[in-house]
């Protein structure tokens, strides 16, 4: 047997929404990765408590249920029931059975609180159940209680509010409504500015959303607080953070990739980003003690932290939030820094190449994994030989184009772009292309280009002509030629031109006349065929 299981199309339930990705079930882990955001989620065999299988339509889930209460659900299984089962009772020593789902349709059960979940149970099976790490919120009213929950975006269907009618007893010693309400409140993630911060930083220039903000780092969460808007966020929502120096090397960007997004409005914000100078340094001391240090964050943070502004939060949140500080990787551009100037959409920024990745920032801000790319290309910027446009076409179709690159950016990226192995889609090669982009700004130098459309033009002209074109054709295209009838009318120098090519070759007159027949034979030719 195998020491390990691999699902390709699997499905995660993450507040209402199917994330796709793939899920590997090794001797000691599953391990799961979204398609979509690139996460990793790894659910250690020593944490299960309960592992069952689901039936749904046309397949069946897996429903993990760990040791410390909380809910892992998967879905997209087909047809491996058993090798599944043979594969948790040999690695996980657990017995994986079939949860029974009540299908009576009743609005009236029982409610059963175990760990970070709701189960609301008809005839001893589960009708349906809440993860309550999802919940917003939690209000009583009189034999009443309303459930709220967080808001997915990428749920084609949110769940926003449920409501539970509790009857009341005369003899009950505790009120069934508030135990109810205690029992969600002590694991739902409300959250709430109780305490005080571990780290304030003030006046953060921000540029995604734009303003000036304090950012306040607590325990579970950090609070941008500003003049205008508040938004507290969850350390769960952070995916990623980076770390990324300004082309003028007198600044430095601190991006933090969140999702799900925080919202303004109607507007969703998937990156914060900040800006910040180098030479602003800070001094600040943790709430804590030396043991506290030790014990909850292994000795990686020091009471007392000075240095860059930059330098300071980004080390906080990382162990706080428990996420690696991504920076650039081994390019280094033209400028001397890993920062590639270019256009993307209507403005201009910056475009970093990492070790595993693009993130572009900052207007809007773009991060893409190598993973998800299907091909890039390099073309020409708007026909100018200055600079060159960079597309990345992802596997979803999607292209995303980074214009106005300077020319001399070209060499490293494609060198880059060769040792990580990504497919270029113009497959002329590294000389050729050199060739057709970086040396077409000499005036010297011919322009493949031009030339080619030229012959186009060319065998455009021979098939509207018809039979004997060739022979017009060669008199009539002199691109050489000074004495065209549009010369003669608006150039002053026409007739020191034509002395000219006459004292050099002798061949003035001659080109003239051809010319002029040429002229006349396209003409008679025009005549036969109306006749005709």
């Amino acid at each position: 047997m195998a020491d390990f299981l691999e699902y390709s199309s699997i499905s995660s339930e993450i507040r209402g929404a199917m994330c796709p990705g793939k899920l590997k079930m090794t001797d000691t882990a599953m391990v799961f990765k979204s398609d979509k955001t690139g996460k990793v989620e790894q659910i250690n065999s020593g944490d299960i408590e309960l592992l069952n299988y689901q039936r749904f339509v046309g397949s069946f889930g897996l429903r993990v249920f760990l040791k410390n209460g909380s809910l892992h659900r998967f879905l997209g299984f087909t047809g491996d029931e058993a090798k599944i089962a043979e594969f948790v009772k040999k690695n996980y020593k657990l017995d994986m059975l079939e949860k029974e789902l009540s299908m009576r349709g009743w609005n009236w059960g029982s409610v059963q609180f175990k760990g970070a979940v709701l189960s609301f149970d008809v005839e001893n099976k589960t009708s349906f159940e809440i993860p309550l790490n999802h919940v917003s919120q939690c209000n009583v009213g009189k034999n009443e209680v309303t459930v709220e929950f967080h808001r997915n975006d990428d749920a084609p269907v949110s769940l926003m509010e449920m409501r539970f009618h509790i009857p009341t007893s005369e003899s009950a010693d505790i009120d069934p409504v508030e135990a109810f309400q205690e029992n969600v409140m002590k694991q739902a993630s409300v959250i709430s500015v109780s305490g005080d911060a571990i780290a304030i930083f003030r006046e953060i220039h921000c540029l995604t959303p734009r303003g000036r903000y304090d950012i306040k780092v607590f325990q579970t969460f950090f609070q941008l607080h500003g003049k205008t808007y508040d938004f507290k966020i969850p350390t769960s929502s952070v995916l990623r953070l980076f770390l990324l120096p300004h082309k003028d090397n007198r600044q430095m960007f601190f991006v933090i990739s969140l999702d799900p997004p925080i919202k303004q409005g109607q507007t969703r914000y998937h990156f914060l980003v900040t800006l910040f100078q180098m030479d602003e340094e800070t001094n600040i001391e943790l709430p804590f003690t030396e043991e506290e240090l030790k014990e909850k964050y292994e000795d990686k943070l020091t009471k007392e932290l000075s240095g860059p502004v930059y330098e300071v939060l980004g080390k906080i949140m990382k162990v706080i939030i428990n996420r690696k500080l991504t920076g650039p990787g081994t390019f280094i551009g033209h400028s001397g820094t890993p920062a590639i100037g270019c256009s993307f959409k209507a403005a201009a920024g910056y475009l970093y190449p990492l070790e595993r990745g693009f993130i572009y920032v900052h207007k809007p801000p773009v991060h893409i994994r190598f993973e998800e790319i299907a091909t890039v290309n390099f073309a020409r910027s708007g026909g100018s030989t200055r600079s060159f446009d960079f597309e990345i076409e992802l596997k979803t179709g999607t292209v995303h184009t980074f214009s106005s690159i300077e020319k001399e950016e070209y060499s490293k990226l494609f060198d880059f772009i060769v040792a990580k192995k990504l497919n270029v889609k113009n497959t002329g090669g590294k000389a050729s292309y050199k060739d057709d982009f970086a040396d077409s700004d000499n005036e010297g130098e011919p322009d493949a280009y031009l030339a080619r459309v030229k012959a186009e033009a060319k065998e455009r002209d021979e098939d509207d002509d018809g039979s004997d074109s060739e022979e017009s054709t060669d008199e009539d295209f002199n691109p050489n030629q000074q004495e065209s009838d549009v010369a003669e009318e608006f150039d002053s120098n026409v007739e020191s031109s034509s002395d000219d090519s006459d004292d050099e070759d002798g061949s003035g007159g001659d080109s003239d006349g051809s010319g002029s027949d040429g002229g006349e034979k396209k003409r008679d030719k025009k005549k036969e065929k109306k006749e005709k």
